[in-house]
């Protein structure tokens, strides 16, 4: 084995710098998971037991060392409970990143059925409904999902499984009706259930003006890999949750790019040329209005 240098009695070689580098980006990743949330003040905590265990065990305090050595022994298993939240949303991000999950030859294999899929997803009774809700400010909360039924998150709420629909959705979110209070879960073109309970996120750096609502869809783009729209019932703006971060105050244009950039990622380029058409048919269309009035 080729050493690098040494530090003392320590021999460092290259492996050791590869390692610890390794070990470097994996905390990393996993402060960048934590950060803003209630699990960063666990980790420190468990961090600083187990210091304090290597000072006890180094100066040989046996009756401390065995005391602590008990909370050790089931280290692994507490941590996996405390930080279930965290370590599925690291699981989850590693599954988003491999190659296997994007170009595996059984996608490319079954790409024709997606396709078809996709054809038979219309989003335009999605975007009507978002547009009076907005504009009636009725809260509102639906998450889109491209790979999973979700039925665990389905199962919470009552089952629809109905077919897209202006109607329905201004129905569900009618703020007189039994089923507006919660989300509803959109999958494969049609309606999978409606008021569904939502993981709420446990961020501190979440604005103060964002309530429950956000929260939940906020929590939930961290538990799922899943699209979350949302209505504010206060001031009516639209936002999108994805992959833990929120993007508020969006155009009904933005947010039809968004979901079919979510929805169809493989045809980004049409989408983008489907974006320049509703510009300029927008455009001529105002146009046309104003010369109309005038």
């Amino acid at each position: 084995m080729i050493f690098l240098f040494n530090i003392g009695f320590l021999e460092v070689s290259w492996v050791d710098v590869f390692d610890i580098s390794l070990v470097s980006a994996l905390l990393y990743q996993v402060y960048k998971l934590m950060r803003g949330s209630v699990a960063v003040k666990i980790f420190l905590g468990v961090l600083a037991l187990y210091l304090i265990f290597l000072i006890v065990r180094a100066a040989q305090m046996e009756l401390l060392s065995l005391i602590l050595g008990q909370f050790m022994g089931v280290g692994v298993l507490a941590t996996i409970i405390l930080f279930q939240p965290e370590i599925r949303k690291f699981l989850l991000l590693i599954g988003r990143t491999t190659e296997f999950n994007k170009d595996s030859f059984l996608s490319n294999f079954f790409r024709w059925k997606r396709k078809e899929q996709e054809r038979a997803y219309n989003i335009n009774p999605i975007i009507d409904a978002i547009k009076v809700l907005s504009a009636e400010k009725v809260g509102a909360l639906l998450v889109f999902s491209r790979d999973s039924a979700l039925k665990f998150f389905a199962e919470s709420g009552d089952i629809l499984d109905a077919e897209i629909s202006k109607r329905l959705l201004l129905s569900i979110f009618d703020k007189h009706s039994p089923l507006h209070d919660g989300a509803v879960i959109l999958y494969k073109g049609r309606i999978k259930a409606a008021r569904c309970v939502l993981p709420v996120s446990e961020k501190d750096d979440i604005p103060a003006q964002y309530g429950l609502r956000h929260r939940a869809a906020i929590g939930m783009s961290e538990a799922t890999d899943t699209l979350i729209l949302s209505v504010s019932e206060e001031t009516g703006h639209i936002a999108i949750a994805y992959s833990g971060k929120l993007k508020t105050d969006l155009s009904t244009l933005d947010i039809r790019n968004r979901i079919n950039e979510y929805l169809f990622k493989e045809d980004s380029e049409a989408i983008k040329m489907t974006s320049e058409e509703d510009k300029i048919v927008e455009v001529i269309t105002s146009q046309e209005v104003n010369k109309a009035t005038s």
